[in-house]
C-alpha cells in the first residue's frame, strides 16, 4: 500500500508545529504543572486553528476529518508534550458524539442538551472533556467509580462506560466534573487525574445496551491510535535530546556521542521509533474506513509505539546519567509522560495478548471453515 499525506496535512502539521514551539516549550509545560489554567490560552488558540474540532461535523463547528487527519497532529502535541486533553476532545469524545442521534442526550435527564450541541461545544474548546480509560465499578443502584481518569480534575465533563447487569451491554455515561471528581497525586503533573464518583441520576446516557458496547469498543481502538500517535512523538522528541546531549557533554576530551556504545544506544533507539511510526498511520487509515482488521491494527500500533516510547525514554536518560533525573534537567517532563502513557489504553504486552488472541481466533476460524481439525 502507497501512504503519503497531503500537502493540506503537511501544512497544518507545520502550523501546529509553530504554535506549540512558541507557546509549550519546556517553560510551558513546567507551569502546567504547578497551574492547569496556565495553559487557557494555549487552549484557545488550538481551538480556533481548528485542531480541537478536527475529527467534529461541520454543523458542529468541526472539519468533519478523521484520524488519519489527527494522527501527525497527535504526534506534535505528543512531543510537545501538550498538557491539555487533545486527544479526548478531537480523537475520542467528538467522534463519539458524531454517531449519536441529536436529541437523544438528555432524554432521561431532561436537560434538553442533543448530541450535537454538544459535540459543537466539545469541538469549539468551550468545555474539555476527559475519558475513563477503564469501566466504572460498582453495583446496581450504587454509585458508579472510576479511578485514575487522566485531566478528570480540570475537565468539565467525563465520559465513562458503565457494565449493564448480566453482561447484557454497556451504557456510556457524560458525567459532569463539578462536584463528581476527587483529585489524586500523578506521576505526571499535566495530567491531572481523578476519582470520578456519580450516581445514576447525575449523568446522561450518551448510548447503552449493544450500541453502547459497540461505541466503547471504536472509543478504545481509537484511544490505542491516539496514544501510539503520541507517544511517537515523545520518542522522536527524546531521541533529538538524547543525541544533542551526547554531542555537547565531553568525556575524555571528545563528545561522548563519539563513543560507539552510546551511538548504538541511540542508533537503536531510532529504529524502533522508525518502525513504529507507520504502524500508527496504517492503524488510523483502517480505524478511518471501519477495515475489518482495525482492531488488529490499533493494538499492533499501540504496543510497538510503547515499546519505542519506551526504549526512547530509557536510552535517553542513560545518555543525560544522573542529570537527567533533576528538576532542572528538562528531560523529565517527557519522561513522566512516556511512562504515564505506555500504560495508558493498555501497555505494550496487553495488546500483544490481544493480538494473538485474535490471531489464533482467526486461525481456528479458518481451519474449522475449510473442515481441518484446528
Amino acid at each position: 500500500m502507497h501512504f503519503a499525506f497531503t500537502d493540506e496535512q503537511l501544512e497544518l502539521r507545520a502550523t501546529l508545529r509553530r504554535l506549540l514551539e512558541a507557546t509549550c516549550g519546556p517553560a510551558d509545560v513546567r507551569a502546567a504543572f504547578l497551574d492547569p489554567s496556565a495553559g487557557d490560552e494555549r487552549w484557545r488558540a488550538l481551538a480556533e486553528l481548528g485542531v480541537v474540532g478536527l475529527t467534529a461535523p461541520g454543523e458542529a463547528g468541526g472539519l468533519g476529518l478523521g484520524l488519519c487527519d489527527l494522527a501527525p497532529l497527535l504526534e506534535e502535541a505528543g512531543s510537545a508534550a501538550l498538557p491539555e486533553p487533545l486527544a479526548e476532545a478531537a480523537a475520542l469524545v467528538t467522534p463519539l458524539l458524531a454517531d449519536i442521534v441529536p436529541g437523544a442526550l438528555g432524554a432521561a435527564s431532561g436537560t434538553g442538551k442533543g448530541a450535537l450541541p454538544l459535540a459543537s461545544a466539545v469541538a469549539t474548546g468551550a468545555i474539555r472533556v476527559a475519558v475513563a480509560p477503564s469501566p466504572a465499578d460498582g453495583a446496581p443502584g450504587h454509585p458508579a467509580v472510576c479511578d485514575l481518569v487522566p485531566h478528570a480534575s480540570a475537565a468539565d465533563l467525563v465520559v465513562a462506560a458503565v457494565p449493564e447487569p448480566g453482561g447484557a451491554g454497556v451504557e456510556v455515561h457524560a458525567v459532569p466534573a463539578q462536584g463528581h471528581v476527587e483529585p489524586v497525586a500523578s506521576l505526571d503533573p499535566t495530567r491531572r487525574l481523578g476519582r470520578v464518583t456519580w450516581e445514576p441520576a447525575d449523568a446522561d446516557v450518551l448510548l447503552d445496551g449493544d450500541a453502547g458496547r459497540a461505541a466503547w469498543e471504536a472509543l478504545a481502538q481509537r484511544a490505542a491510535v491516539a496514544t501510539a500517535a503520541q507517544l511517537v512523538g515523545l520518542a522522536d522528541r527524546l531521541v533529538g535530546m538524547g543525541a544533542a546531549y551526547a554531542l555537547d557533554r565531553r568525556q575524555f576530551g571528545r563528545p561522548i556521542g563519539s563513543f560507539q556504545a552510546v551511538k548504538h544506544l541511540l542508533a537503536d533507539a531510532r529504529v524502533a521509533l522508525e518502525f513504529a511510526r507507520p504502524t500508527v498511520y496504517a492503524a488510523a487509515w483502517a480505524l478511518d474506513r471501519s477495515m475489518p482488521e482495525a482492531g488488529l491494527a490499533a493494538s499492533v500500533a499501540k504496543s510497538a509505539a510503547g515499546d519505542a516510547a519506551a526504549t526512547a525514554a530509557r536510552t535517553a536518560l542513560q545518555v543525560h546519567g544522573a542529570i537527567g533525573y533533576t528538576w532542572e534537567c528538562d528531560l523529565h517532563l517527557y519522561l513522566k509522560r512516556v511512562w504515564a502513557l505506555v500504560e495508558a489504553w493498555g501497555p505494550p504486552a496487553r495488546h500483544r495478548s490481544l493480538l494473538l488472541r485474535r490471531l489464533v481466533d482467526r486461525a481456528g476460524a479458518a481451519s474449522s471453515s475449510a473442515g481441518v481439525v484446528p
